[in-house]
């Protein structure tokens, strides 16, 4: 016989104290630290805990006793439902100062390597439409919120187009607005529901792998240029005159689309990577650009979300580098050689390594595009298997090295190289200062810790990125 769980407590008349990784705040309660989620320090509240451990607990807001003189409404309507832009409530220069203390606490507690001075953080220009880039999926099983659920609505049409909701896999919330594109977003993604609702398409179930309509990608640029992807599933004929119909209905809908792609993903999982990407119209990729060099930007390239502030953190880069025009540059995770095509003008060479062949062939084109050729090189494969003394030895030992991991950080057999070839700067960009700072103490053996300057990529949310500059001892 299974014992009945304890009911989770009721916390009253609770202060939130302070912010949080991921995007929670926390309060401190009988020693216990409490994580919740939508809250500003200086807010006190009632508290459901909802998740109970030894040393901590998690809760959610039920009652507010006073909101924070910090509190700000909330611009977007999906604001705690959609699960992003979590920093709503926070306004922009609290958020900064907050990712700055999580740059700080993250290298002066992780790394404990000495460290300069933390310059303060470069915030973004804009705070909201500042993505280049947003994906949106279709389903049959629409998500309801609890107001919803809770009126006397009801609700036939379950068909929704807009984001997977965190926890519930296969549902989606209906996006009727979404602040982090320019408005075009919302055009397009309402007129297409709209459109496929109309004509009785079918929207796609994730459980069962059917429905024709399957999801969305949209991207824009500096230039002007739009691209849109669509995900069908179809697997007879009829559904892909269906298909090649909604097509038409958004070549006519739209004509400012330069870029008009589709793709038939029979899969069980939404990654077009493998398959055969087709134009309906347009060309099948947009330029970006950057100071005078232009990057062809396709539907499987990587290029930064936040395309000014990606300049930005760029220009800080390749300050950080010191190039005088006479260095062996190594651009470690290159991607598409953003960075790599940025810094050649003022190198002798940069070689460019990056896991995704995919990713080096659009390094190469836009290496070409921009007449660095000569000067760059770049290889496919997995950074640690590329990086290794004999490359070293055969393309020669790097003045400096620029690196820009995932989330997770540098593999130790590639900071042993790094260690081992000794350039005389380390530019160090990462997206996780955790990890960074776990990296930055495996290189304080030989490096110091000369600059660092974090810098905001993605307004609304708790992610931060992070340049440190690191010299030889």
């Amino acid at each position: 016989m299974s014992r009945k769980k304890k009911p989770l407590p009721l916390l009253e008349n609770i202060e939130i104290t302070g912010i949080a990784a991921e995007g929670k705040a926390i309060a401190r309660v009988d020693g216990i630290v409490v994580f919740v989620p939508y809250a500003v320090p200086g807010d006190i509240v009632d508290l459901q805990v909802r998740r109970k451990k030894h040393s901590y607990a998690e809760a959610e807001i039920v009652r507010f006793h006073r909101q924070s003189p910090d509190r700000v409404a909330p611009f977007c309507p999906h604001f705690g439902v959609c699960g992003g832009c979590k920093w709503q409530c926070l306004p922009y220069a609290k958020q900064l100062e907050a990712k700055q203390q999580q740059v700080t606490d993250a290298l002066e507690r992780i790394a404990k390597v000495a460290l300069p001075p933390i310059s303060p953080i470069l915030g973004s220009r804009k705070d909201r439409a500042y993505r280049n880039k947003l994906e949106f999926g279709f389903s049959n099983k629409k998500w309801l919120t609890l107001e919803q659920i809770k009126s006397s609505e009801v609700f036939d049409q379950k068909d929704a187009l807009g984001f997977h909701i965190p926890g519930a896999f296969d549902k989606i919330l209906d996006i009727n607005e979404c602040h982090l594109m320019a408005p075009l977003n919302d055009d397009i993604r309402n007129a297409l529901r709209d459109y496929a609702i109309s004509e009785g398409l079918t929207f796609y179930d994730l459980r069962q792998n059917t429905g024709l309509m399957r999801g969305i990608m949209l991207r824009t640029s500096a230039t002007g240029e739009v691209m849109l992807l669509v995900q069908f599933s179809w697997h007879t004929a009829e559904d892909e005159q269906k298909a090649m119909k909604v097509m038409g209905f958004l070549h006519e809908k739209f004509p400012q689309i330069s870029s008009l792609l589709y793709v038939n993903n029979t899969k069980c999982n939404d990654t077009f990577g493998d398959l055969d990407v087709h134009v309906f119209a347009g060309r099948d990729f947009i330029y970006e650009t950057m100071e005078d060099l232009r990057f062809k930007v396709g539907p499987k390239s990587f290029y930064q979300t936040n395309t000014e502030q990606a300049y930005e953190l760029y220009k800080v880069a390749r300050n950080f580098a010191g190039l005088t025009g006479d260095e062996l540059v190594y651009d470690l995770y290159t991607g598409t050689g953003t960075i790599a095509n940025f810094v050649a003008a003022g190198a002798r060479q940069v070689i460019g390594i990056e896991y995704v062949p995919e990713a080096i062939e659009d390094a190469k084109v836009n290496a070409e595009l921009n007449h660095l050729g000569d000067k760059t090189l770049f290889f496919a494969g997995d950074m640690k298997d590329i990086l290794t003394p004999d490359f070293i030895q055969t393309h020669g030992r790097p003045d400096v090295i620029i690196t820009d991991p995932p989330r997770a950080g540098m593999h130790g057999d590639v900071i042993d190289v790094i260690l081992q070839a000794a350039p005389r700067r380390i530019v160090y960009v990462s997206c996780n200062p955790a990890t960074q700072a776990r990296d930055l103490a495996l290189l304080d053996c030989k490096y110091a810790v000369e600059r660092v300057q974090p810098v905001d990529m993605f307004p609304q949310t708790h992610h931060v990125e992070n340049v440190v500059l690191l010299t030889l001892k």
